[in-house]
């Protein structure tokens, strides 16, 4: 009540306005004048942790780890009064349909996986500045231009409308990266895309992140969304690609959904999109091998045999790959990305394309050079692995192609496998049992078909002889007596008199 009273008069006290002193010595005193102020004028960029153990080596006889807290304020005061200027960041504003931003990102921490098996892949998020709406695919194989193509017009088709402008940072998909004029880095085939939808495209200064901010700081958003829907969901598997796509639609949704109002705002100033969208795969053209497989990229794919020695048009996408004979489409397959590789080569086979003739050839299983890419998951190739090393390695060979053409064909792979692994352990296991088990007609070799030695006499008797001239000394007769005849004048053999 003092104080206040004191207030309500005027009457301050005779210190109240004087700054206050220092209250005990300074335990910096002799080293921040005399050692760490010329550091940090020679070296702004050093930090306090550094300047301590530098006085723990040069005065060692020092505890000087409880100042730690104070020569931090010390520092952190003479850099604001004396260091240099910081890098300022402007606050941006943009108009509806204005521009957009879009990059590349990766899920971290998480394990996402399809079928059991991890799924590496990308996201490809688009936001556009003025509404903040996103949306964001998945992506396979890298930041290429196939997938930037396709993701990009996705998006455009998904908000409905074409920004003025496209913003990235430095991809490989769209610039060279060669520090030289923009103009020039920019590649043919990104310039032709945004040329497409009458795009005018800029990217950020090199190793300067924020200037792509409107997108780089929204990545974070949106992971930290996807990634506590896994946690409500209870698992980062999924059955396809397709169900990952799904649920990563519904994420984005939600997403989004505080920012459709604006987006409908922003849609009226978008311009149209064009009738046609831009081609968003690489061409290759290809011959069938012998082998039924083509190879794509450093991967051998298998394709079926109705289509060796044609040449095919092979449309890359960054997931899958069309393959078009003319002008109709002959055959799609699963996009291979990196694994393991063996010969130099990484291989995508397909049993249903090559059972049926590995079913002419069963031995031809045992030295393939794609052997295991046969085998529908490791446990089919550790029950080969038993059946080769048992014995007959033929009939080994013969039962496991069975086997796989009745999983294949006819019954699924997984009835089969646990048959087979009960048959093996009950020593039961035989190519007549598996064709009885699953109702299969007897495997039965074609008959050897022996074709009896006709006499070679018949040769001669096929042959017409050349007709001896009257007085004989081996004369030809006249060509058209013997013609009218019917003998030939220049017999292809002659008699050969037995014995």
């Amino acid at each position: 009540m003092r104080s206040a009273r004191r207030i309500e008069r005027n009457q301050l006290q005779p210190r109240a306005n004087q700054p206050r002193g220092r209250t005990r010595p300074d335990p910096l005193a002799g080293v921040w004048e005399e050692v760490l102020e010329p550091l940090l004028q020679r070296a702004p960029a050093l930090t306090p942790i550094t300047l301590l153990e530098h006085l723990q080596r040069q005065k060692p006889d020092v505890d000087w780890l409880p100042l730690q807290r104070t020569l931090q304020r010390r520092v952190r005061e003479w850099k604001a009064l004396h260091g240099p200027d910081p890098e300022v960041i402007f606050p941006l504003s943009y108009e509806p349909g204005e521009i957009a931003f879009c990059d590349f990102t990766q899920l971290k921490g998480v394990a996402v996986t399809i079928a059991g098996q991890v799924f590496p892949h990308l996201l490809f998020h688009y936001r556009l500045a003025w509404s903040g709406w996103s949306y964001a695919q998945v992506v396979q194989g890298g930041e290429s231009f196939v997938a930037l193509s396709e993701g990009l017009q996705n998006a455009l088709a998904a908000c409905g409308g074409v920004p003025d402008e496209l913003r990235t940072d430095r991809l490989s998909a769209a610039c060279r990266n060669r520090n030289g004029s923009f103009s020039a880095d920019i590649t043919p085939r990104y310039h032709a895309l945004c040329s497409h939808y009458s795009l005018a495209y800029s990217r950020n200064n090199l190793g300067v992140a924020h200037e792509n901010g409107r997108v780089e700081s929204p990545h974070g958003h949106l992971k930290r969304r996807i990634e506590q829907a896994f946690l409500l969901r209870g698992s980062s598997d999924f059955e396809t690609v397709a169900d990952y796509q799904a649920f990563l639609a519904e994420v984005s949704d939600d997403y989004n959904r505080p920012r459709l109002c604006r987006l409908e705002q922003e849609k009226a100033v978008l311009r149209p999109l064009p009738p046609f969208r831009f081609a968003e795969y690489d061409i290759e053209q290809l011959t069938v091998r012998r082998t039924s497989t083509i190879e794509v990229r450093k991967v051998v794919y298998s394709v079926p045999p109705r289509l060796i020695g044609q040449r095919l048009t092979v449309r890359i996408f960054h997931d899958r790959l069309q393959l078009l004979l003319g002008r109709q489409l002959a055959c799609e397959l699963e996009r291979l990305h990196g694994g393991v590789e063996r010969h130099g080569r990484a291989w995508s086979i397909d049993l249903e394309h090559l059972i049926d003739a590995l079913r002419r050839k069963p031995r031809a299983l045992l030295h393939c050079r794609y052997q295991r890419e046969l085998f529908p998951d490791e446990s089919w190739w550790q029950i080969w692995q038993q059946l080769r090393s048992g014995g007959d390695r033929d009939a080994a060979a013969r039962l496991m192609v069975e086997a796989l053409y009745v999983g294949c064909r006819l019954a699924g792979y997984e009835p089969v496998l646990a048959w087979l692994q009960k048959a093996h352990q009950r020593q039961g296991l035989s190519l007549a049992a598996l064709q009885q088990r699953f109702r299969l007609p007897p495997h039965r070799p074609l008959p050897t078909q022996r074709i009896p030695q006709h006499p070679l006499q018949s040769y001669d008797d096929l042959l017409v002889l050349r007709a001896q001239a009257p007085g004989g000394g081996g004369r030809a007769a006249d060509p058209l007596a013997a013609a009218a005849a019917g003998a030939d004048s220049l017999p292809l053999a002659e008699h050969r008199l037995a014995g």
